[in-house]
């Protein structure tokens, strides 16, 4: 049997000898809490720490102390993360603490890379070679095509993508392939199940695992090898988790395995930051931890070092409405510090300019360089007036985790389309938009078309316009009439009419928004937004410019937007980013926007959403350090449309005591003025909406009957705003708890919530 142990760098009993009795004071660093949990090293410890309160801290000290204090070989010690940086940094941090070299020997990574490590060492005994390849997302995307071929599984039928993130979703979870067929219910999952079974097949041919299979591949080891697992349980005494929130089923699973026998386990992570849900992420793994250890240790991290008092008191108000939660409260170690501003606009772009206004104000008043100011939103579309505002005024900007919305390359498409429409010489537009979406056009017919073009001295869209004189073959001279027909149509539609009328047209003849949807994966119904907010955008043009909103006009505005430099050659610039890449971060002054019922909470059908969603929040407002700017605007620009706007329900969750306007006014004082006169007021409007909508007749408040309204049942026709039409194939339970299952035309079958879903009986 091979022996981890021989692997181990030699000389760590004599560094642990070095270090013992140097650093006996290196403890006073740390408060009382965190100090109680760095020195319980037996058994299972839960350590619960919340935004700002030092869990890093926690987890480096400790290791540092199991190895001058305790005497504990760097070796036995496994601390696993979920990012590169962290592992680093953990690494960094034990070096200081104790001296350079000291963590020779631990092992400090995420838990794919630890994974791989580990089956390097086994992973023959379950039939792969040790030098497995390891294949990345576009590896894994080739070999599912080829297995969908072989099925004869059509693209068109059910997306790559869609296929793709079915299979590492069931992966993340641990279910394997029979599994997953026996489970499957709808058509994509069906065909997904077909394809799963072969694509697990052919990466053993090819002696490769993909990225999930790092997760899942120790697990199939530990089950078919007990004696592995007891030599790496012998050897891993002790374990550490770093951010324990986020994991999934599959990394519970192996870190429950391994820790079973010395059952040292300690786990760090604050279940108010879960937010990864749609990455695999279960919040039962952290919130069931005494269930599975019931002689759990377990500390609360609560004195936040970041926030002022305010600032967590606000965070506090919202948190604690969640019901699925472990209670605690955040306590600031700071001040009370500034109020909660509340910006309300009328509109979108009111609304950036008035963050905008707002930034140049603290600068110029408090001194506030432009890093310290951080702008977030709950969805990547919404980055765009953002960005535009920031160019208009000057205020240099950086995004993160995105491009810049005219360069992400859905927009790029798009705008290509328009570009060519109004100019056909544009060879380079015609050719980004040729077999986008796929017309089977590919790289050797263009070279033909190229050949037919010289030879009769024509332009590029000439030939293709002449396509059926070149001999080519009837498919391609199909596809080629096909997408020549799309282009004059628009070309038409051009000369008269607005760019909003011209996309829709796009859109409709390409089905391109409709192809996103269908594929029902985060990275396209993201990129689904990114155009639902190109087509706002437009209309939004259109409107504001009656007697110029034509097509050559805003191609111009788009042209100037996208060759701004965001950054110019500083590192002092605002910075612009989801809420969801704001994890971990921390700004002096923090805006939040978009602060509307549907936008953020956003779309939120199950309680378990609308809780993931407060809990973003939560995130958003424990980021700031000293100032939160909250806004909403009155009304928006969405799916081309302008739309009526509510206020979020978080903002009445907060204490209005602590918000003002932005004249500097209580919200608490406008709230009472406004009670007496409608009984309701505008900040309860949005959370009274959402939590009584049902779909069929009631009881409004104040004891009159709503106006009846068509009962859902099998067959009925729906309309939801994200899925599109659909069918009702059956109605479950009744009042709150009511469900509905719908079979969408584009995104499959879904079960909703009827109070959440604001469903269109069509």
């Amino acid at each position: 049997m091979r022996n981890l142990i021989e692997s181990r760098e030699q000389g760590c009993v004599l560094t642990v000898n070095r270090c013992k009795g140097v650093l006996t004071d290196f403890l006073n660093d740390l408060n009382d809490v965190q100090r109680s949990a760095v020195v319980t090293t037996s058994g299972p410890v839960m350590v619960l720490a919340g935004a700002g309160s030092g869990k890093t801290r926690v987890i480096t000290y400790r290791i540092a102390y199991l190895i001058n204090n305790e005497g504990v070989s760097p070796g036995n010690i496994l601390a696993l993360t979920f990012t590169n940086k962290a592992a680093g940094e953990m690494r960094h941090r034990v070096d200081t603490l104790l001296h350079q070299g000291s963590s020779r020997g631990l092992w400090i990574g995420t838990f794919h890379s630890i994974f791989a490590r580990l089956l390097r060492n086994y992973i023959d005994l379950i039939g792969y070679n040790r030098n497995f390849s390891i294949f990345d997302s576009d590896d894994s995307k080739s070999l599912i095509r080829q297995s969908m071929t072989e099925l004869n599984i059509s693209v068109e039928s059910v997306p790559i993508n869609t296929v793709q993130g079915m299979i590492s979703r069931a992966k993340n979870s641990f279910i394997l392939p029979a599994e997953f067929h026996r489970n499957a219910s709808d058509y994509n999952q069906q065909k997904a199940s077909q394809v799963y079974e072969l694509y697990t097949r052919k990466l053993k041919e090819n002696n490769a695992l993909d990225f999930d299979d790092l997760l899942i591949k120790p697990l199939e080891l530990f089950n078919a090898h007990p004696e592995v697992l007891r030599e790496l349980q012998e050897s891993f005494r002790y374990i550490m988790i770093d951010e324990y929130q986020d994991t999934n089923r599959a990394q519970y699973l192996v870190a429950k395995m391994l820790g079973a026998g010395h059952r040292n386990i300690f786990v760090v992570g604050d279940d108010a930051q879960s937010i990864y849900s749609w990455r695999g992420a279960d919040i039962s793994n952290i919130l069931n931890f005494q269930d599975d250890y019931n002689d759990a240790r377990t500390f609360k991290l609560v004195e936040n070092y970041r926030s002022t008092g305010n600032i967590l008191k606000a965070a506090n108000s919202v948190i604690g409405r969640n019901l699925r939660q472990i209670k605690k409260e955040l306590v600031s170690h700071r001040h009370e510090g500034e109020l909660l501003t509340l910006i309300e606009a009328y509109n979108e772009r009111n609304e950036a300019e008035r963050v905008g206004e707002q930034i140049r104000t603290l600068r110029q008043k408090q001194g506030y360089e432009y890093r310290s100011f951080a702008v977030f939103y709950r969805t990547n579309a919404q980055s765009r007036v953002v960005e535009d505002v920031m160019r208009q005024n000057k205020i240099p900007y950086r995004l993160f985790g995105s491009v810049s919305f005219y360069k992400r390359k859905e927009i790029k498409d798009a705008v290509a389309y328009l570009r060519f429409i109004l100019n056909e010489r544009d060879s380079e537009s015609l050719l980004r938009i040729i077999n986008f979406p796929p017309r089977k056009i590919g790289d050797v017919s263009i070279s033909k078309l190229r050949e037919f073009a010289e030879e009769r001295e024509i332009t590029l869209y000439d030939a293709i316009r002449r396509a059926d004189e070149g001999g080519f073959q009837a498919r391609l001279v199909n596809a080629l009439t096909s997408f020549s027909s799309v282009i004059e149509t628009l070309k038409g539609l051009a000369v008269n009419g607005t760019v909003y009328e011209v996309l829709t047209e796009l859109f409709n003849m390409t089905s391109i928004p409709l192809l996103l949807q269908a594929e029902n994966t985060p990275e396209s119904l993201a990129r689904h937004e990114n155009l639902q907010e190109l087509l706002s955008m437009a209309r939004d043009f259109s409107d504001h410019n009656p007697d110029a909103g034509l097509l050559g006009d805003f191609l111009e505005n788009i042209s100037l937007a996208s060759d701004y430099e965001e950054t110019q050659d500083s590192d002092n610039y605002v910075s612009l980013m989801t809420v969801h890449a704001a994890k971990g971060l921390e700004f002096p002054v923090v805006f939040i926007t978009g602060l509307e019922e549907r936008l953020f909470p956003l779309h939120c059908y199950e309680p378990e959403e609308l809780e993931e969603e407060r809990r973003l929040f939560y995130v958003a407002m424990t980021r700031a350090q000293e100032k939160i700017f909250l806004s909403w605007a009155q009304s928006r620009y969405q799916y081309g449309q302008l739309h009526q706007s509510l206020p979020s329900m978080f903002i009445s969750e907060i204490d209005s005591a602590i918000v003002q306007t932005e004249s500097g006014s209580l919200l608490s004082d406008r709230i009472a003025k406004e009670r007496p006169a409608s009984g309701l007021s505008s900040m309860s409007r949005g959370y009274q909406q959402r939590t009584s909508a049902p779909v069929a007749g009631g009881t409004a408040p104040g004891g009159q009957p709503k106006p009846s309204r068509p009962a859902l049942r099998e067959g009925v026709m729906v309309h939801h705003a994200l899925f599109g039409p659909g069918v009702v194939l059956d109605v479950q339970g009744s009042g709150a708890k009511q469900k509905v299952r719908i079979t969408f035309r584009n995104a499959g079958e879904k079960t909703l919530m009827v109070q959440y879903a604001n469903l269109k009986i069509q």
